[in-house]
């Protein structure tokens, strides 16, 4: 891949993140519809420790019923952790908050038709912003 390619990758991907972090400011399902694909999920550990997978239109219908955090006046934090490209295959890791729940999520993300799509998304939530992310790698 040469560096335009992935300078353009980079740029695309920092949009799609940029688009997310709006969205979940504002709780616009429609948005955040825009950069999911619609065959796509949200997967999270529930409080009994079992693994729940949630179709992207049940997650959105979710969503659709969340009191935004610009209306609740929330201090936004969102950042970009890291963006991995691999060809047409991007995990972006990113941090956002809605207090007093903390967020890291991994968007898995495939190059749909020329377009950058999230098609999974793996998140983790806290109620303490300094909880230590694990940073090992295998």
């Amino acid at each position: 891949m040469d560096n335009e390619t992935q300078d353009t990758d980079m740029v695309a991907l920092r949009a799609l993140a940029q688009t997310y972090f709006n969205a979940a400011y504002d709780m616009d399902a429609d948005r955040f519809a825009s950069v999911f694909e619609s065959s796509s999920s949200v997967t999270k550990i529930g409080e009994d420790g079992a693994v729940i997978v949630t179709p992207i239109e049940a997650w959105l219908t979710a969503v659709r019923g969340m009191a935004a955090p610009r209306e609740r006046g929330l201090k936004r934090d969102d950042r970009i952790v890291t963006i991995d490209v691999d060809g047409d295959l991007a995990l972006v890791k990113v941090k956002f908050q809605m207090p007093p729940r903390y967020f890291t999520d991994l968007l898995s993300c495939l190059r749909v038709k020329g377009a950058w799509k999230i098609v999974q998304k793996v998140m983790r939530v806290t109620t303490d912003e300094r909880a230590p992310a694990s940073s090992g790698r295998a």
